[in-house]
């Protein structure tokens, strides 16, 4: 009798444990980031965020399909408050948010991506991929690029004072 009643519950016991293995949870962003965030899975900003990160990007999607929901909170670098780029060469690779080669990943505002030594944020490649209601201000290069790829989606984004005093970038 008690094989049987063992038996009967085997298939909701599996059931519930592969209905809570398929359940992707948020990775949680908050505080200081020292070296490059690779996000694989879809995550959330629960906090500011400052990135003390040089030379790399601050966040990096490791993955397509994942998407980054910055939840009205800020990602700060490391450049000039006021000018971006005041006494400093042209940095390479100081992004705040990169994806390089993967496929529709979404940055998803409303937030503020500001103060980077390169661009904001960037899509090298990437294909399908959405930005949408992020504001990205006072980066030393652009504040939104898109290399390559296509069938990329730039919906309501704002774009201020992101710009270079020898290279002719800004906006998107």
């Amino acid at each position: 009798m008690i094989r049987n009643n063992l038996v009967g519950r085997w298939p909701a016991f599996l059931g519930a444990l592969i209905a809570c293995a398929g359940s992707v949870q948020a990775t949680d962003i908050g505080g200081t980031i020292s070296t490059t965030l690779t996000i694989t899975e879809n995550s959330q900003l629960v906090d500011d965020v400052t990135c003390t990160v040089t030379g790399a990007a601050c966040i990096r999607f490791g993955a397509s399909g994942v998407t980054l929901d910055l939840n009205g909170f800020t990602i700060t670098g490391l450049a000039h408050p006021a000018t971006a780029c005041s006494g400093i060469t042209f940095p390479g690779g100081e992004f705040g948010i990169v994806a390089n080669g993967f496929q529709q990943v979404t940055v998803r505002g409303p937030g503020l991506v500001q103060r980077f030594r390169a661009q904001g944020v960037i899509l090298i490649g990437s294909s399908g991929s959405t930005i949408k209601e992020v504001t990205s201000s006072t980066n030393c290069a652009s504040g939104f690029q898109v290399n390559n790829g296509s069938d990329n989606l730039l919906e309501n984004n704002v774009s201020v004072r992101n710009s270079h005093p020898t290279s002719a970038c800004g906006g998107i």
